[in-house]
């Protein structure tokens, strides 16, 4: 490696451990490898053009439409009706209210998107609950961290729209690729809440029965917002409107819904849109910075030359794949899912295709990979999200997240070994994928 090469990335690593943000890290160390190897005028020239060649393109205004859909809805009092809807046909079972928030996650990653946002709403709401109840803040704390990475895979997740536009891939069809997985993990959660409470009974006090009609009675205020992820899903899958579109709808219809049955007010409108303009904002100065960062990897050539010593050592793809799984698990204790995406997949995905293996496929277990960094330290960042929300050490989460990480891994294995996970709802619904 050339003096060129070494120091952008000597001082990209010394960037991310000083704290500074991912994207302007991205962007300072790439632009500084540019003109490193090809001089000043043509860094100028990369700065001017890329950014905006990057990012002028419709299907990126998916989005941030996705993102102020999960903002309304968040702002209103639609997730609150999620969880105490699940509350009352789960929280008489040992560790219902755990259970609950789990159930409530999968009603919310489908209508949001964003694992930060759910695990964010759903700490607001669920923690001071099962703290009212005597639950063991271990328990509470990392179930709300590892649910709400359900809206890492569930659809409509943003890191599987980015993937889908690197890639161009359908990204209905990644949709539907993720939803069995998406299944499992949620599976997952829910065995390890039900082992970990028959094992330590004590951290989960019971709670009592609701009756048939309080469980009927809490349905009604979720219905329109289930209605909703049933339209925008049967839209994508169906192709009468395309991600884009959907988006569209998804959040028009949710500030409605929000208005009528949630209780938002124009204070919580504003906060929403604030929050989607903070939040879409840093997520275009990652893809930007990993733009310009990319455009120095490709001068230097390094992803060719990674490649081209892969194969010389002339592996098993299993090898290979295996390598790459380690290496995103790494990067995910440090990095943002959205950053590692953008950042690895130049690199990865010419790889993963030129050794046979189906793209969708990938871009699941790519997702898994970044769903269990979320939460995983020293730098997961939906653990930090929940101690914030709650104000709790987030040591605390970290030591009830753990438990729960045995069941991801064993659903990360299930998806290797056994592709059709991801691929039969797909080419059932669209057909085998043309190569």
């Amino acid at each position: 490696m050339t003096f060129t090469e070494f120091l952008p990335l000597g001082l990209f690593m010394i960037t991310l451990v000083l704290g500074m943000p991912i994207g302007f890290s991205l962007l300072a160390t790439g632009a500084i490898g540019i003109y490193l190897n090809i001089g000043y005028m043509p860094m100028m020239g990369i700065l001017q053009s890329e950014p905006y060649r990057h990012t002028a393109s419709f299907l990126l205004t998916t989005i941030p439409l996705f993102i102020l859909m999960a903002e309304f809805l968040a702002r209103g009092t639609v997730v609150r009706d999620l969880f105490r809807s699940a509350f009352a046909f789960f929280g008489h079972l040992r560790g219902g209210l755990a259970l609950a928030a789990v159930a409530a996650n999968v009603g919310f990653a489908a209508l949001s998107g964003s694992s930060t946002a759910a695990a964010a709403a759903m700490a607001r709401i669920s923690v001071p609950e099962m703290r009212r109840f005597g639950y063991d803040d271990r328990l509470s704390l990392g179930t709300v961290a590892i649910a709400g990475t359900l809206a890492i895979m569930i659809p409509p997740s943003l890191g599987l729209i980015i993937y889908g536009i690197l890639t161009e891939m359908s990204i209905g069809r990644l949709f539907i690729a993720a939803i069995i997985p998406g299944m499992l993990s949620a599976a997952g959660f829910v065995i390890s809440i039900l082992v970990w409470v028959r094992r330590e009974p004590e951290i989960a006090p019971s709670v009592a029965r609701a009756s048939w009609g309080e469980r009927r009675a809490t349905l009604l205020p979720v219905a329109p917002a289930l209605l909703l992820v049933v339209f925008i899903a049967g839209a994508i899958y169906s192709g009468a409107a395309t991600p884009t579109e959907a988006a569209a709808i998804g959040a028009s219809s949710a500030l409605l819904i929000s208005i009528i049955f949630g209780g938002l007010r124009s204070r919580g409108s504003i906060d929403a849109l604030r929050s989607s303009v903070r939040t879409t904002a840093m997520i275009f100065t990652i893809i930007i910075g990993a733009m310009v960062f990319g455009k120095f990897l490709a001068l230097t050539r390094m992803p060719q030359d990674l490649l081209e010593t892969i194969v010389a050592m002339d592996l098993p793809g299993f090898v290979v794949i295996a390598i790459l799984i380690a290496m995103y698990l790494i990067l995910g204790c440090f990095l943002d899912q959205l950053a590692i995406i953008l950042l690895t997949l130049p690199l990865t995905f010419p790889l993963v295709v030129g050794l046979g293996y189906d793209p969708i496929w990938f871009g699941i277990v790519l997702t898994k990979t970044s769903e269990i960094g979320m939460v995983t330290p020293p730098l997961g960042l939906n653990s930090f999200v929940v101690s914030g929300a709650t104000n709790t050490p987030v040591e605390r989460t970290f030591a009830g997240v753990w438990r729960f990480l045995i069941g991801d891994f064993i659903v990360l294995l299930l998806l290797l070994l056994v592709p059709s996970l991801s691929l039969w709802l797909p080419e059932l619904w669209y057909g085998p994928m043309s190569h």
